[in-house]
């Protein structure tokens, strides 16, 4: 056994699928798929091919010539990867894997009336990153393996389903189908169901398959991006309204990294569930409703995953212990696009957050300094337990030094030429270096490269950013500590960004009654911007402010996204004499647990039994 990647059971010496063609039939009454998935290798093979899965049934394996079956062993599951699927092929270039989800896959969220905003129809969303493809269906699921797809998805007919790839047809079911083998034509074809067709012609890593179905309705927002939501007016036409400047920014990232290779730029709302930010599906980017601010700031994230068309989803990170590859890139990539529209003050203000939020972060793995790497060892470490902002803040840090040492424009040559060479490929770190140092002569004389990616913490040559208003907003922050809260004149500009900084630089120790003062005029705990929010009842827990326990318990019952999870469940149960918090937070995850993805789940549980 070869293995490419400490996640996967994929086999080096195996061939990697080229295509996979997928029947899914959606099962909302019992949380569950019944699928097929029609692997195409590059040339026959014989011998075992290993394949990942989790949380599947596996009924059959089929030659899809013959309909015979392959043999094939599934193992006992290993608690981050899943159980390890083995088919044994003679000569055979393609293979048929009939397999039934579980309510327990770990990508999928299924969604009762009263968890989505129209109270009305159920809803069910993937979320595949990092590892979790495999709970939908068996695949070779490491992003060094880049496959195209196909996708029939069978679905009530008063619900629609969009997918990361083009939109084929949608028509009645036909007998014989895939997925009819595991539930039968009767059930496949029954009345009221329709099948979806997608297909996605790029090769894409398998954590950048997604769907999402429910009561879908959409605006058009530019001649590339409609916004798509539940079918409820006063959601749709918010998102339209803070999303309206999206074809400007895929004008300006085309200037900046080359041809927009994805044809379309579509956006997805999701309930308030949904665990990240945003997710940077082609063609259909993921998003939380907590980034609709109502100011149009909200579109930084549509920035961020944007910036992820060229740098993550065109070139892949090979496995995530070089995860800095996608996200370092795409948050250098988004601050760049902010700069040019949004202006530099925003784009600073940005990274000092950002600044702010890599210092926090490297103290939260003062203990586990490997994860303060860019390029890290993940052998036996589930992703999703040190997934954190290293590998934005420092990743981003690292190119910015870069840029300072040759100068923009040498960069942005060099940044084109980077993409347009390895686009549609996954790479790691050293591929990333060699081609640097060839490059750009001599960086590696300029700037310690192995420093930056294998040094643990912060290298000295990191930059904190400097401009008029990021530094008066951090000089009032020192003066809150001081006992001078901020006039009115001074925040009357002030957006959820400033609001956010200021409330992060602000000491841990602060007295209640001074956040009482601060929040009696500036009303922040009922911000409408959750970064705001989440950042003054932080300080509230910190403080003991039991009057914003309140507030704490709605926040959490009411979003799901990690961002806010983690800080707010950490404040709660971190440190001594937290006997009532602890109580709480323990209380509130109980009554929640329901409505947050598998994924926030699995992270308030590991919080809760670090410190429990």
């Amino acid at each position: 056994m070869a293995p490419v990647d400490p996640h996967s059971f994929a086999d080096s010496n195996h061939p990697f699928a080229t295509h996979i063609s997928l029947s899914l039939y959606l099962d909302f009454a019992s949380s569950t798929i019944h699928g097929s998935a029609l692997l195409s290798l590059p040339n026959p093979h014989s011998g075992p091919l290993s394949l990942d899965t989790r949380s599947l049934s596996v009924h059959s394996v089929l030659d899809p010539q013959s309909s015979s079956p392959l043999p094939f062993s599934l193992s006992p599951p290993d608690p981050i990867k899943g159980c390890h699927l083995t088919v044994s092929l003679s000569g055979h270039s393609a293979l048929l894997v009939v397999f039934s989800t579980s309510p327990s896959s770990s990508a999928l969220q299924w969604l009762t009336p009263p968890q989505t905003f129209n109270k009305t129809y159920p809803f069910v969303y993937t979320q595949c990153q990092a590892i979790h493809a495999r709970s939908v269906f068996p695949c070779q699921d490491t992003p060094a393996a880049r496959v195209c797809y196909s996708a029939r998805l069978n679905v009530p007919r008063q619900l629609s389903a969009v997918m990361s790839a083009r939109h084929v047809d949608q028509r009645d079911p036909v007998a014989g189908e895939g997925a009819a083998l595991v539930c039968g034509d009767q059930i496949w074809c029954a009345e009221g169901r329709v099948v979806e067709e997608f297909v996605m012609e790029q090769p894409i890593p398998p954590y950048l398959f997604a769907f999402a179905v429910g009561e879908l309705g959409f605006r058009e927002v530019g001649p590339r991006t409609r916004i798509y939501a539940e079918a409820v007016p006063a959601v749709l036409d918010s998102a339209a309204r803070e999303f309206a400047g999206t074809e400007d920014m895929i004008r300006q990232g085309e200037n900046l990294f080359g041809p927009y290779d994805w044809e379309r730029f579509d956006l997805l709302v999701l309930p308030m569930s949904f665990p990240y930010g945003g997710m940077e599906n082609p063609r259909m980017v993921f998003l939380t409703p907590t980034v609709i601010k109502g100011d149009a700031t909200g579109a930084q994230v549509v920035a961020h995953e944007l910036a992820h068309s060229w740098t993550g989803n065109l070139i892949t990170n090979s496995t995530n212990e070089h995860f800095w590859l996608n996200e370092g890139f795409t948050t250098y990539a988004e601050r760049r696009i902010v700069e040019v529209v949004q202006g530099e003050e925003k784009a600073v203000l940005n990274i000092g957050i950002g600044w702010r939020g890599l210092n926090e972060t490297v103290e939260r793995f003062k203990d586990r300094l490997e994860f303060t790497k860019l390029k890290t060892n993940q052998e036996g470490v589930d992703p999703d337990d040190v997934y954190s902002e290293i590998p934005y803040e420092k990743g981003f840090q690292f190119l910015w030094r870069l840029e300072r040492q040759v100068g923009r424009p040498a960069f942005d040559e060099f940044l084109k030429k980077y993409i347009a060479t390895f686009k549609f490929k996954s790479i790691d770190t050293d591929t990333f270096l060699d081609f640097l140092k060839a490059n750009l002569p001599g960086i590696e004389k300029e700037v310690d490269l192995v420093l930056w990616t294998e040094g643990t913490g912060i290298p000295p040559d990191a930059y904190e950013p400097v401009s008029s208003l990021y530094t008066k907003i951090l000089s009032l922050a020192n003066e809150f500590n001081l006992g001078r809260m901020p006039r009115e004149e001074e925040v009357a500009d002030w957006r959820g960004q400033e609001w956010e900084l200021y409330l992060e630089n602000l000491p841990k120790s602060v007295e209640a009654s001074q956040l009482l003062a601060l929040d009696s005029r500036y009303s922040l705990a009922e911000s409408k911007d959750y970064e705001v929010k989440v950042a003054f009842l932080q300080l509230a827990i910190c403080a003991k402010c039991r009057d914003y326990y309140g507030e704490v318990e709605k926040t959490l019952k009411e979003v799901g996204r990690m961002k806010y999870l983690r800080p707010l469940y950490t404040a709660l149960i971190q440190g001594n004499g937290k006997e009532e918090e602890k109580i709480l937070a323990k209380r509130v995850f109980l009554e929640a647990r329901d409505t947050y993805h598998p994924i926030a789940q699995g992270v308030v549980e590991s919080i809760l039994s670090k410190h429990l």
